[in-house]
C-alpha cells in the first residue's frame, strides 16, 4: 500500500551531509527579490495567501516556486538554490508559516526507489532552507515519488518538470 511505502521510505538512512554541499550564504544578504523582477509584489502574495478558498489541508502559496533536479540526483542546481533563497525570504516574512516540502522523481525506476530518491530530494531542499537561517522545525518532508507527475507523458520533457521538490504551506 502507499502508506507502507511511505513509511518504508521514511525509515531510509539519510543522506551523507556532503551530498548536499551548501555554499555559505553570502547571497542571503543581497536582496534576492530585486534580482528576479519575476516574483510577485508583497502585498499580492499576502492577499492571495488570505483569500485562497481552499478546502484541503495544504496549499501552494504565490511566494513558494519549486525546483527542478536533473535525472537522478538530489543535488541542487545553482538555479534551485536561487529559488530557495527567494523559498527562504517568503518563510522569513510569513515567520507564522510551516511548510511541507513534497518530493518527486519521473516514472522511470522502481516505485521503492523513486520514494528514496524523492524524500533525499526533499531533504536536500529543507538543508538548504536550514543554511539559510530557516528554524528547521518549520519545515517537514514528504516523498510522492513517481505517483504525482506535474506533467503526462513518456518523454524527456515531461520527465524534467516531473523531478521536483513543492514547498506547500500547512494551514
Amino acid at each position: 500500500s502507499t502508506m507502507t511505502a511511505l513509511l518504508a521510505a521514511g525509515c531510509a538512512k539519510k543522506p551523507a551531509p556532503e551530498a548536499v554541499a551548501p555554499t555559505p550564504p553570502p547571497a542571503v544578504e543581497k536582496p534576492v527579490v530585486s534580482e528576479m523582477p519575476a516574483q510577485p509584489v508583497p502585498g499580492l502574495q499576502e492577499q492571495a495567501v488570505t483569500e485562497m478558498p481552499v478546502a484541503p489541508e495544504l496549499a501552494t502559496v504565490a511566494g513558494l516556486q519549486r525546483i527542478q533536479f536533473a535525472y537522478d540526483q538530489h543535488t541542487l542546481s545553482d538555479q534551485a538554490r536561487e529559488i530557495l533563497a527567494g523559498n527562504a525570504s517568503w518563510m522569513q516574512a510569513n515567520p507564522g508559516a510551516k511548510v511541507v516540502i513534497e518530493g518527486h522523481c519521473d516514472e522511470r525506476g522502481s516505485d521503492e526507489y523513486n520514494l528514496a530518491l524523492g524524500e533525499r530530494r526533499a531533504q536536500a531542499a529543507q538543508s538548504y532552507l536550514v543554511s539559510l537561517g530557516i528554524d528547521s522545525g518549520r519545515l517537514s518532508t514528504i516523498s510522492y515519488g513517481e505517483e504525482r507527475p506535474l506533467a503526462p507523458g513518456q518523454a524527456e520533457e515531461a520527465w524534467a518538470q516531473n523531478r521536483r521538490a513543492e514547498f506547500k504551506v500547512v494551514k
